[in-house]
């Protein structure tokens, strides 16, 4: 690879960083308003969370579609098309007149958000093999920056009543930002799929490619290890809250310094360590430590004697997650065919999202019927089964795998 591709190849990975960075801080602007903008129409707690749920469900049903559209358009068109899209939804969401309107445009904004699996597939159709990982980390540490900034701009912002609410404000800017994301996805993102691979993969009856798949054994491994981490994580982010006021007493301001810690965590550990220890040990190696990890924290958690440990053990569930994510990733880019990248990273986003679902919806049965801490020990006994199903992961040379190196 001479000295001009990688420049290239590096100036469209940080182009695409930056947008995923620039769209996410609107996201994070939306976030913690939400439950107060639909209390505005009369929701329930109960109905509150289904509000968040249908952005999850959007993202969960939409996330294949979006990658095999971008096997056949190409992955800048579809990530045109989502960003315009999620821009609009913020509009929407302004304009919301009603709780059944704020369910459709939630949904709508999910649906469009799905595209991370986009994103990963641009990546993967640039980096090289042993790039990869630390690359997509990268993307997912862009991604946590923006969920780090957009809430402290949503709380200044939902201070200026704008038009009699206190909402609009804040979810205008946000589609201010998707719009600058999409200036900049036009200008600086350059595609990476060739006229051939587009071919190659419209000739491909329906959605063929994840039956493919599904069919083999390696990649149906890596499907169902991405469902593990997302409903381990997720089912104890959403009863932290409740969990920390009985068992120590938090209100909002501890509970906030926490989430800070473990979002700023997130961003560190992506962007700085688990490229060099994925190159250094491997993703296979990377995925055991991982789960290893998480399940550690998780376990941690309920066995805490004093608050550091709980810093501690919010540390050890970010790196886990962190690990586990980008190298599951990483490596169902490689098994994938080039033609069919995005489908198969599309696929691998709607079983991670399903866990997302899964792992809130179980931890609050376990939490008020059999016991506060009983969701800790039941995530780290799910990580234990993710040990071991790691270990059958067969982890060849991008060349036997037909990843394609740029």
């Amino acid at each position: 690879m001479t000295a001009s591709q990688r420049i290239r190849i590096a100036k469209t990975v940080y182009a695409l960083i930056f947008t995923v960075f620039v769209d996410t801080v609107g996201f994070g602007i939306v976030l913690p308003l939400l439950p107060l903008y639909a209390q505005k129409f009369g929701a329930s707690p109960e109905l509150v969370t289904l509000v968040a749920v249908s952005f999850t469900l959007g993202q969960a049903l939409f996330g294949p579609f979006w990658g095999w559209l971008s096997d056949r358009i190409g992955r800048k068109p579809v990530l045109l098309i989502t960003i315009t899209g999620t821009l609009c939804a913020y509009v929407l969401l302004a304009f919301s007149t009603s709780l059944t309107m704020l369910f459709v445009v939630r949904f709508l904004g999910g649906a469009m958000a799905a595209n991370m699996s986009v994103a990963h597939a641009l990546v993967a159709d640039i980096t090289r093999a042993e790039d990869r990982t630390r690359n997509i980390a990268r993307l997912s540490g862009a991604a946590g920056l923006g969920f780090v900034a957009g809430p402290a701009i949503g709380g200044l912002l939902a201070g200026v009543d704008l038009g009699g609410s206190a909402f609009l404000l804040p979810y205008l800017t946000a589609a201010l930002f998707s719009a600058v994301a999409l200036v900049l996805a036009v200008i600086l993102i350059r595609e990476t799929v060739s006229p051939e691979q587009k071919n190659q993969a419209r000739v491909a009856r329906g959605f063929g490619a994840w039956k493919v798949a599904l069919a083999h054994s390696q990649t149906r491994l890596l499907l169902f290890l991405m469902f593990a981490p997302p409903f381990v994580f997720a089912g104890i982010e959403v009863i932290i809250v409740l969990w920390s006021e009985r068992a120590w007493g938090w209100g909002p301001q501890q509970n906030g310094y926490f989430y800070a810690w473990m979002g700023a965590c997130h961003v560190a550990l992506q962007w700085i360590v688990i490229g060099p220890i994925a190159r250094w040990i491997g993703e296979r190696a990377l995925i055991t430590l991982g789960a290893a990890s998480l399940g550690a924290g998780v376990l941690l958690m309920p066995l805490a004697s004093h608050p550091v440990v709980l810093y501690a053990a919010a540390f050890l569930m970010i790196l886990g997650t962190s690990g586990c994510t980008a190298s599951l990733s990483s490596l169902l880019a490689q098994y994938a065919d080039p033609a069919s990248r995005g489908g198969v990273l599309g696929l691998g986003q709607a079983f991670a999202g399903s866990g997302r679902i899964a792992g809130p919806a179980l931890a609050g049965v376990v939490f008020a019927s059999i016991g506060i801490d009983w969701p800790f020990f039941f995530g780290a006994a799910a990580m234990i089964l993710m040990v071991f199903g790691s270990r059958f992961i067969v982890v060849r040379r991008a060349s036997e795998i037909g990843a394609q190196n740029p």
